[in-house]
């Protein structure tokens, strides 16, 4: 359900806000602020968070583009003969600099970074500010909020491009690109300050970024740096939170269930509040206008565009019994419309011929027979599912770790699924079963490639794809950035490109 008020501020000169979620969108245009009469009100505060918030709704990142790119990298969705051009490289990793995807997804992130920048480099207003305007409690918060966010995007552009630009405050010079280590480690800097200053769950509005929020995104970020006894502290701090109950797997994937005692944070999405900015130039990367939905339904729904299908090697990856196999999936024999229809085989033909299932996560089909083009289904960034079984890898990888441990929290994943639990006690053993979790737990969530490459699986799971080691791990600098920023050239581009 969405339950924030968004109430925006476009600052004419300095910043060009837009809105990330809510039921009631309040806009103020004020032609007479200015950078020097700005941040004198709490609402003002608000609206320079949220600017970063919006980012994350771009075509570039959650609105279209990063689903696609990721889930054909990670072989969880093949392409259909319909599937655009631009996407069709990433299923077999011969993407260039050119693509524009991959500049999208560059510019998105560094716009949102410089929007979290813009508010952090004015903590020294938002302070000054009397707490009979704005508490000390909530102007940490909302500090913390641009810290994490800041941290997310770099989070986003670290695990694709490897070395990157790091900006710490507004510029309008290119900076060169610095080592991916000072990247995690502003990253790390940046959520520990979130975790340090956002406001609990319990406290804080849902859409926002709260405390265990940053702590699940920390541990996340350590345990990519294998930094198991770190990530492990920071992921016990995540609590207040619990596993959807057994029969409700697809409360994570519906729009009346946003916001869940398993969802922790959530890229938020709403029609209602307009969408007439949705094919514009701007929704690509500068998060402006009113582009409040998601083209994740229409783009992979089997009755609409099935643009692609669910891969083979993945729907064979499920066990007999598996619930999460029917919430994840449509098959001939699934109902939907509320119970009303059901799929048959050629509701999942192509020019290809019949295929074996279609997407039902993030799908509208469960109350709606058309996607028509627009989504209000949020993007699950993270779930308590993942807390979970990143803490069985801790457990399983680190010095001393209890493989007991590690069991328990994977049994508690499965026990949701309606399966039992047989697993050794080995490191060799609890880690198959983590590798197996994580495919079918987080099916089409944009979970498969990263783990693949952290875990230095790739070259022997995708052999036969495209996949090139030492070269397809990255993605590649886009020509505008290389022919744009005089401090990265064509040359400083990553391996193969």
């Amino acid at each position: 359900m969405k339950k924030i008020k968004y109430i925006l501020i476009v600052l004419s000169g300095a910043l060009t806000l837009t809105s990330c979620d809510s039921s009631e969108l309040e806009l103020t245009n004020p032609n007479t602020l200015s950078p020097e009469t700005f941040f004198k009100t709490e609402t003002q505060v608000q609206s320079a968070v949220n600017a970063s918030y919006a980012n994350l709704q771009t075509r570039g990142l959650y609105g279209r583009n990063l689903f696609f790119a990721m889930d054909l990298m990670g072989h969880d969705a093949l392409g259909n003969p319909q599937l655009e051009g631009n996407k069709k490289p990433f299923q077999d990793f011969s993407f260039n600099a050119g693509n524009d995807i991959i500049q999208y997804y560059w510019e998105s992130c560094f716009t949102g970074i410089s929007r979290a920048n813009f508010v952090l480099d004015n903590e020294p207003k938002i302070n000054a500010l009397p707490n009979s305007v704005l508490s000390q409690e909530k102007k940490n918060k909302y500090l913390g909020e641009a810290h994490f966010l800041r941290a997310y995007y770099y989070f986003l552009l670290v695990r694709r491009f490897g070395d990157v630009p790091i900006y710490k405050t507004g510029t309008i010079v290119g900076n060169p690109r610095s080592p991916k280590t000072e990247v995690y480690a502003l990253i790390e800097e940046d959520l520990v300050f979130a975790s340090q200053n956002l406001l609990p769950k319990a406290s804080e509005a849902v859409g926002r970024a709260n405390k265990e929020a940053a702590y699940a995104q920390l541990g996340k970020v350590l345990l990519y740096q294998k930094k198991y006894n770190e990530a492990l502290a920071a992921l016990n701090n995540v609590t207040s939170y619990s596993l959807e109950d057994k029969g409700n797997f697809y409360n994570n994937f519906m729009e009346e269930t946003e916001h869940g005692k398993e969802s922790i944070f959530e890229i938020e999405f709403d029609e209602k509040n307009g969408t007439g900015d949705q094919w514009g130039a701007v929704g690509d990367s500068g998060g402006t206008g009113f582009d409040e939905s998601t083209l994740r339904g229409q783009e992979y729904g089997n009755l609409s565009w099935y643009n692609v299908y669910p891969s083979d090697e993945l729907l064979d990856s499920y066990e007999a019994g598996d619930n999460r196999f029917g919430d994840t999936f449509y098959v001939p024999g699934s109902s939907y419309l509320k119970g009303t229809k059901v799929m048959v085989a050629s509701n999942f033909t192509t020019s290809a011929g019949i295929r074996r299932a279609g997407w039902k996560k993030y799908q509208n089909y469960y109350n709606r027979e058309d996607e028509a083009t627009r989504s209000s289904i949020n993007f699950k960034v993270m779930r308590y599912a993942d807390v979970l079984l990143m803490k069985a890898e801790c457990e399983n990888q680190r010095d001393g770790g209890s493989q007991t441990a590690a069991i328990a929290y994977i049994k508690e994943v499965r026990d949701r699924a309606n399966l039992t639990t047989t697993i050794a006690p080995t490191k060799e053993a609890v880690f198959a079963a983590i590798v197996h979790e994580r495919q079918v737990e987080f099916a089409g969530e944009q979970s498969r490639f990263d783990d693949l490459i952290r875990w230095g699986m790739a070259s022997t799971v995708l052999q036969g794809t495209g996949f090139t080691a030492g070269k397809s791990e990255l993605w590649p600098i886009p020509n505008r950035e290389t022919s744009s920023n005089p401090n990265i050239k064509p040359s400083d581009n990553n391996p193969g490109y």
